[in-house]
This record gives structure tokens, C-alpha cells and sequence, in this order.
């Protein structure tokens, strides 16, 4: 009997905010059994755009966030459940807006969902991350950015989202922990800081909105430290063509005059250390075992 996977995402004015989302969606499909999409209430005209993909695959669902939830992107994690709990497939994909899948690994990720299905042990799918950075010519190598992320989670088990980014399992009567996870032999293309420049600072204002005592920083690429990305040696989907052509920034020229963040400096360590020690000190949601 086939394994069944289900796609699924929230999103919300992914036009005035710059999300490559119809393209997020599109990269998954030919891969999923159906696509749960938990379109939030918004200004712009997202809802219409999902519903004129047109495939049947697509299930949306009609949110209406709550404004008042300013606890640490908590309103994220209940988008993102709404998502999750709709979906009807024994596995569960997550992509978020402005995460997109490469049309040649579908086959990679579906041979490592039928290879895992069968040992309960293994609970999630763990891919490879590329994080472009300021242009679709470049991506972070900095240990602050996570590297690896579950996406791929069994929909048989007892899971939630602390927040939109990751999940917990919740096992039995114990403290929740993080899933088990095996490596998805696959990676996932974000682009969310490649977008213009505008709309990634309309994305970051609203973000604080729901993430209370968070600092709003002023969005410019060339800010930022050139030792911690690398050019990107790739090919992009070929769904992100048309997007990257039009909707990203093109080049990413660094201030000379830019002063290291004391973050910025701490992670630049931590990159020298993992180089000398072949450590990894980039955050990690999940357990590898297997």
C-alpha cells in the first residue's frame, strides 16, 4: 500500500509581504497526496492567488488570526496547527512561504519516506538547508542560521508547534522533546532573505507585531558580515525562475564601513572553531537516529 504524504502551509498578504508562496506550493505538489493551505484573513489578494493554482490537490482553509496573541509568534504555531490537523496523510510536509523544494530531489525524498515508513522509531524527516542571503547568488554559512530542520513529520503521532518554526512530540505523560528524526537526503531552498528589500522590512514589522518586546531592525543586505555566506554553486528550481527574475534582489554588494554585530563576532568564532574541529554549533530541533 502506498505511503501517503500531505503538503501544508498557512499563509497571509504573502503579496504585499514578498513570498514566493505560489511557487513554494507548486514545488511540492507533484509530490503530495494533498496540499492543506490555512489562508489567514489579509489586505491583499493571496487567498485568490492559491485558489487560482487550480489544482485539486489544494485544500485551502480560511483563517482569521488573532491580533491580540503577542506571545513569542505563537499565532504562527496556531496557523501552521490548523494546517497540520487537516492533513489526512500518514506523513505531513511543511514548507512555509518562502521555502521551496528542488524538482530533482522529489524522488530522493519520497525513496527516504518509504525506507523510514516502516520503523516507528524514526519520526520525522531531516533536510539540509540552503538560506540565500541578500542574493539569489549567495547562501549563509554562519552557524546562527539553522542548518538542518525536520519538515517531513509522521502524522501518527502526538506532535505540536511551539512557535512556527519547529515541532515537539508529545510523549505520553513525559516532558515534550524534540522528534526523532533520520536525514531526508534532500534540502530546502529558502528564500525569504532574498526577497526586495521593502518587503522583507514589511515581513520583519510584522513579525513584531506578534512577537511582543521583539526589536524591528532597518532591512539593508549590505550590512551584514561577508565571512558568513558563500557563493552559491547550484541550480534554483525551476519554479523560482520567473520569482527570482523580478521579485529578488539581484546583487549583494557588502559595506565596507559595516561594523560587526556582537553576534555577528561570536558566530564568526564559532565558524573558525567548527573549521578547526569539524564541530557543528548550529541550533538543532530534532535527534538524529538513523
Amino acid at each position: 500500500m502506498k505511503v501517503s504524504i500531505s503538503g501544508f502551509t498557512f499563509i497571509r498578504n504573502g503579496v504585499s509581504l514578498g513570498f514566493p508562496f505560489e511557487e513554494s506550493i507548486r514545488s511540492l505538489l507533484p509530490l503530495v497526496d494533498e496540499f492543506v493551505v490555512a489562508v489567514g484573513r489579509g489586505e491583499d489578494d493571496t487567498l485568490a492567488r492559491v485558489q487560482a493554482i487550480g489544482d485539486p490537490k489544494i485544500r485551502i482553509i480560511e483563517t482569521v488570526w488573532n491580533e491580540r496573541m503577542a506571545d513569542r509568534g505563537f499565532v504562527y504555531a496556531q496557523q501552521k496547527m490548523m494546517a497540520q490537523y487537516a492533513c489526512t496523510g500518514d506523513w505531513a510536509f511543511y514548507l512555509e512561504g518562502d521555502e521551496v523544494v528542488h524538482e530533482s530531489e522529489l524522488d530522493a525524498i519520497r525513496a527516504s519516506v518509504e525506507k523510514h515508513h516502516g520503523n516507528p522509531a524514526v519520526e520525522a524527516l531531516v533536510f539540509d538547508y540552503l538560506h540565500f542571503y541578500g542574493s539569489p547568488g549567495y547562501i549563509s554559512i554562519s552557524p546562527g542560521w539553522y542548518r538542518r530542520e525536520c519538515r517531513l513529520v509522521r502524522n501518527t503521532i502526538r506532535t505540536y508547534a511551539p512557535d512556527g518554526q519547529y515541532w515537539l512530540v508529545m510523549h505520553q505523560h513525559k516532558k515534550p522533546r524534540n522528534p526523532h528524526g533520520a536525514l531526508a537526503g534532500a534540502h530546502i531552498y529558502h528564500y525569504g532573505w532574498v526577497r526586495r528589500a521593502e518587503y522583507m522590512q514589511a515581513k520583519l514589522d510584522q513579525v513584531s507585531k506578534y512577537w511582543q518586546g521583539a526589536v524591528v531592525p532597518t532591512i539593508n543586505y549590505a550590512n551584514f558580515d561577508p565571512q558568513a555566506v558563500t557563493p552559491f554553486k547550484g541550480t534554483h528550481p525551476k519554479v523560482m525562475a520567473h520569482w527570482l527574475a523580478t521579485e529578488a534582489e539581484q546583487e549583494l554588494v557588502f559595506n565596507p564601513d559595516y561594523q560587526l554585530t556582537r553576534k555577528e563576532r561570536k558566530y564568526r568564532l564559532s565558524k573558525a572553531i567548527e573549521n578547526l574541529t569539524g564541530l557543528d554549533f548550529s541550533r538543532k530541533h530534532f535527534k538524529l537516529v538513523a
